[in-house]
């Protein structure tokens, strides 16, 4: 048997040791390049699923939710609406601005309530009725009841309102595709759009329950954060020093 000199040994060692690194080193390659990382990894899952899937799942976890607050703007009409309203099943709360002008909504149950300054009643001369100088300044301030036979009150109800928007916002038109991954606000998400989002593009949660939290509405109409989910905040009519209640009919003179 030929003896191999210390030397010789130690050089075929590492080969031997290159070769097994380099064996290593193609398979880890090979892994890589046969599946990478997996980008749902850590994930609730639903990036796996189809477009449709996802928005079917994130509606039902939104409809299921006890409350939500929506922040953003909504174009309707011609018109657009700057809202930041926080509601549950049975009312809402916050603050919608149009055509520069600023007004707070309550409803608890059926019980519509909107405040707002001077200004505002002075010179609003649409669905929220009309009052004088004198008259207006005593509403500032106050909460003034919109009864329910009021044109005002379908409108503006519509705002407090979760299961409507809700039901409005999240379904997106068209060819459903599932698009990029990233993140919203903090938390992982995925995209899904509406005809290449013509249609619309919703962003879903990667974390936790799939809730919705952004739309970008269809046709530029607008984008709306969706957050706070089931996180639940007061919810009671004014005191009657607070309130103005005009019966069934706002003033109009």
């Amino acid at each position: 048997m030929t003896a191999h000199p210390p030397a010789s040994r130690a050089r075929r060692a590492v080969i031997k040791g290159a070769l097994c690194a380099g064996l290593v080193a193609a398979a880890t390659t090979l892994t890589a390049c046969s599946g990478g990382e997996d980008p749902d990894a850590g994930t609730n899952g639903v990036g796996k699923l189809t477009a449709a899937k996802i928005q079917g799942k994130a509606g039902r976890v939104a409809g299921s939710a006890s409350a939500v607050r929506l922040s953003g703007t909504l174009v309707s009409k011609s018109h657009t609406y700057s809202l930041d309203m926080r509601l549950k099943g049975d009312g809402g709360t916050g603050s919608v601005t149009s055509k520069g002008r600023t007004f707070q909504l309550l409803r608890v149950g059926e019980a519509l309530f909107l405040k707002a300054d001077t200004e505002f009643w002075t010179n609003d001369g649409g669905a929220s009725g009309k009052a004088d100088g004198a008259a207006a300044a005593k509403l500032e301030g106050k909460y003034v009841k919109i009864p329910q036979g009021d044109p005002a009150y379908q409108q503006l109800s519509g705002f407090t309102d979760k299961d409507k928007l809700l039901d409005g916002m999240l379904t997106l038109h068209g060819q459903l595709e599932k698009g990029e991954r990233g993140t919203t606000g903090s938390l992982r998400s995925i995209k899904i759009t509406g005809d290449a989002g013509a249609g619309g593009t919703l962003s879903v949660s990667l974390e936790g329950k799939p809730y919705p939290l952004r739309l970008e509405r269809g046709g530029h109409a607008g984008t709306v954060r969706l957050s706070d989910w089931n996180k639940d905040f007061p919810l009671q009519q004014p005191d009657k020093e607070e309130m103005v209640d005009y019966g069934k009919q706002l003033p109009t003179s």
